[in-house]
């Protein structure tokens, strides 16, 4: 059985931080690329952040957090990471890691697992 479990959420002021993580588990975690979406109320689901299957491979990144979220990965701890700097009001959502076996982008329906999410809240 397939688990994604996503901690690290929580409360922080503007510009501050915070670092997610999902870790793996029934799966072969290196074969799959890894997504962070995230949903606030009232609106849809939306791509965060996604890496490909290998340790340090290729990032993507919603115009609205680049150079400010970063998507690492650790395969051999099967746990995928987003360290989110310089936090806004409107980053406040649920966010949610996915895994989409062998390739991932920016469409939800291209994954295959998902967390059961990890709330966020920024304060201004």
């Amino acid at each position: 059985q397939v688990q994604l479990v996503e901690s690290g959420g929580g409360l922080v002021q503007a510009g501050g931080s915070l670092r997610l993580s999902c870790a793996a588990a029934g799966l072969t975690f290196s074969t799959y690329a890894m997504g962070w979406f995230r949903q606030a109320p009232g609106k849809e689901r939306e791509f965060v952040a996604a890496i490909s299957w290998s340790s340090g491979g290729d990032t993507t990144y919603a115009d609205s957090v680049k150079e400010r979220f970063t998507i690492v990965r650790d395969n051999a701890k099967n746990t995928v990471y987003l360290q989110m700097n310089s936090l806004k009001p409107e980053d406040t959502a649920v966010y949610y890691c996915a895994a989409a076996w062998l390739r991932g982008g920016a469409r939800s329906n291209e994954y295959h697992y998902w967390g059961q999410g990890t709330q966020v809240t920024v304060s201004s």
